[in-house]
């Protein structure tokens, strides 16, 4: 039977998969340089990769660059605790009791329709300018996405599996502790990558405000100074170090819940 590379949901073959992966990179790259280098597009739109690789050279070796990412990557590491410390107990028991769903859902349900950035005035009058503004606006933009993720994956244990639990004597306790937490982790785990992303697109807006040496500050800088191949290459460092992050999640992943790789295949 021939192979359908389209057919719903089937596995690609190994051979296939890096081939894929470079084609769309390497298409974005190829039409950068013809629109760049041929001055088809001017530079104060959109610069060159050789000026986007001298800007981040500049930045690293003129602008503490290498300050600047260690900055926004504590502060956004240090939110990112903080919300999975608050998340993942209030997550816990919204799910699994319907009385604290009630009791907290009216109030926590609607800042996920909120815009983050409008909290920025408020933020400041409650924190002022410094660091705990930053990392409390970032902690924001994380606990609200993730609260109702970890509420989803404790409902989502089948029922079947903690009445199993009671008929063989475990108390309530036990039942969060062996089975909707064994259960449930891994799909939270996996939902810490796309908070990890969320972090890293709210970060600049964080360090808006009195930013220090930071990745938000870079940017600041480039459009105080009309640097284009600057903003290129504070996003490329931005989107680089997010995608860092994301493997390092994604491999703690796969070594935590090896079993679930193997049952995947």
């Amino acid at each position: 039977m021939a192979y359908d590379a389209f057919a719903l949901r089937a596995p690609l073959p190994r051979a296939w998969r890096t081939p894929l992966a470079l084609a769309a990179p390497l298409l974005l790259l190829g039409v950068w340089c013809l629109l760049s280098y041929t001055d088809m597009v001017s530079s104060a739109f959109l610069p060159s990769p050789t000026e986007v690789v001298r800007g981040l050279l500049q930045l690293f070796f003129e602008k503490q660059l290498g300050l600047a990412i260690a900055t926004s990557t504590k502060r956004i590491v240090i939110a990112f605790l903080l919300a999975a410390a608050v998340a993942l107990p209030l997550g816990v028991a919204m799910g699994a009791f319907e009385p604290v769903n009630r009791f907290f859902d009216p109030v926590l349900a609607p800042l996920r329709f909120m815009p983050i950035s409008a909290f920025i005035p408020l933020l400041i009058v409650w924190f002022g300018i410094d660091e705990s503004q930053k990392i409390a606006f970032l902690f924001l933009g994380v606990f609200v996405y993730l609260l109702p993720v970890v509420v989803t994956a404790i409902r989502a244990v089948p029922q079947e599996y903690v009445d199993t639990a009671y008929t063989l004597g475990a108390t309530r306790w036990q039942v969060i502790r062996t089975v909707l937490l064994p259960s449930a982790f891994p799909e939270i785990v996996d939902s810490f990558r796309v908070m990890n992303a969320i972090a890293w697109t709210y970060v600049i807006l964080a360090e808006a405000v009195n930013p220090g040496t930071s990745l938000g500050y870079l940017i600041q800088l480039a459009y105080s100074h009309s640097k284009p191949e600057w903003s290129f290459a504070g996003l490329v460092v931005i989107g680089g170090v997010g995608l860092l992050t994301d493997a390092v999640l994604r491999g703690l992943s796969a070594v935590v819940f090896r079993w679930r790789e193997d049952t995947r295949g």
